[in-house]
């Protein structure tokens, strides 16, 4: 094993565990005062929901021994198997580390469909719902690319979650806001965010955990390392400035929850993508990110959903368009482990892989999703009452308020 390895997966797995705090404010300043609480409360628990699963089946069904390239197998439940010695995945850290580490990855995936639903479910109903949506959509998911599965095998690239993170959270979410329905006044009353600045400061710490995340994924301090770091900064920078130009022009003015979220526009768009190609890709790449995830977000009232929180527009848009990306500008000159896309092969090939990865995932994701919630409102239900929702979450839900003023 290699003890620099070792410190920088460590670090780079507490950066990804910070992401799902980050997460919480970033959410938590985006919604109404009355549900601030609640709505940290849906990031915030997954740290606890999402672990215990991972330690008793989710590592084994994720990265198991492959059954029929659907499932992982039984070798690994209880963490049996799991040791300190190197696994399968890294021969230079222990296996336990690289399970810690995807460990952060699917603690924060749920968590990041909660803002499609923000303000209206029950928390009963979303606890009921992280089980189960993380057991039967995101283990076989996240086994299908990563751990041995069909699409590792058929040769689709995803350096750290474009689709088993993002474009799988991402339908889950456009699911779930169109089965919750609208918030309550919703297209009649203002609904503008409480408090941009736990917001930004959300943002902020997502952009710096990020980094853990992209860079870790390579599973080592180095080449490749360097690489996903750096394309991750610049594909970023430039989506934060692509989304506030584009904001600016059709609305007038820009805004700071615009360069916000197209800072997170562009970490989801380059996270497929960020060890497999060159800077200058990655910042075309992050371009095209915040215009098109800004344009997604104004299509989300057109077409009349309360996706809350834009996770539809951000997180499922900006996760496809970096899983076509990466079959555009995939390089094995920055990556030999990697592949070459259209432009600098002139092949097709890769792009048709990534585009059948990231369909799959939206067709599966959407169909189980849908079961899921339609089980869980013919029992428990799914909405709070109207009466509940009006007096907010905070209360109704947690017996607390977020501000005492």
């Amino acid at each position: 094993m290699n003890t620099g390895d070792i410190a920088f997966m460590l670090i780079a797995s507490a950066m990804v565990m910070l992401m799902t705090p980050g997460l919480a404010l970033f959410y938590g300043g985006l919604v109404r005062s009355k549900n601030v609480l609640a709505t940290i409360m849906q990031s915030f628990i997954c740290l606890g929901i999402v672990s215990i699963i991972w330690v008793f089946y989710g590592y084994s069904l994720s990265f198991g021994s492959d059954i029929g390239g659907i499932i992982g197998g039984f070798d690994y439940l209880g963490l049996k198997n799991v040791g300190l010695t190197p696994g399968p995945y890294s021969d230079t850290i222990p296996h336990l580390l690289f399970c810690a580490f995807q460990l952060m990855f699917a603690i924060i995936t749920p968590a990041l469909i909660t803002g499609a639903f923000a303000e209206r479910m029950k928390f009963t109903a979303f606890l009921l719902f992280t089980v189960l949506w993380s057991s039967l959509v995101y283990l076989p998911v996240c086994h299908w690319v990563w751990g041995g599965g069909w699409l590792g095998k058929l040769g689709a690239l995803d350096f750290a979650g474009g689709t088993v993170i993002h474009i799988n959270s991402g339908a889950a979410a456009l699911v779930a806001a169109l089965m919750l329905g609208r918030r309550k006044g919703w297209g009649r009353e203002s609904f503008h965010p409480h408090n941009l600045g736990m917001t930004v400061l959300g943002a902020g710490i997502l952009w710096f955990g990020w980094f853990g995340f992209n860079a870790g994924s390579a599973l080592a301090a180095g080449e490749t390392a360097t690489l996903a770091f750096f394309t991750t900064q610049v594909a970023t920078g430039s989506a934060a400035l692509s989304w506030l130009i584009a904001e600016w022009k059709m609305q007038g003015k820009p805004t700071t929850l615009g360069a916000a979220s197209g800072a997170i526009a562009g970490l989801v768009a380059i996270t497929p993508a960020a060890g497999f190609v060159s800077p200058i890709s990655a910042i075309i790449i992050g371009l095209l990110a915040g215009v098109l995830c800004y344009l997604a977000v104004l299509a989300k009232n057109k077409l009349g959903y309360d996706d809350a929180l834009d996770v539809v527009g951000i997180h499922g848009v900006g996760g496809f368009w970096g899983a076509l990306a990466t079959g555009l500008f995939a390089s094995t000159a920055v990556n030999p482990g990697g592949a070459d896309g259209l432009f600098i092969s002139g092949n097709f090939s890769l792009v048709g892989i990534q585009a059948l990865g990231a369909i799959a995932a939206i067709l599966y994701s959407v169909l189980i999703t849908f079961i899921i919630l339609k089980v869980l409102d013919g029992t428990i239900g799914l909405r709070v009452t109207p009466e509940e929702e009006i007096q907010g979450l905070d209360l109704t839900m947690h017996s607390e308020v977020g501000y005492s003023l």
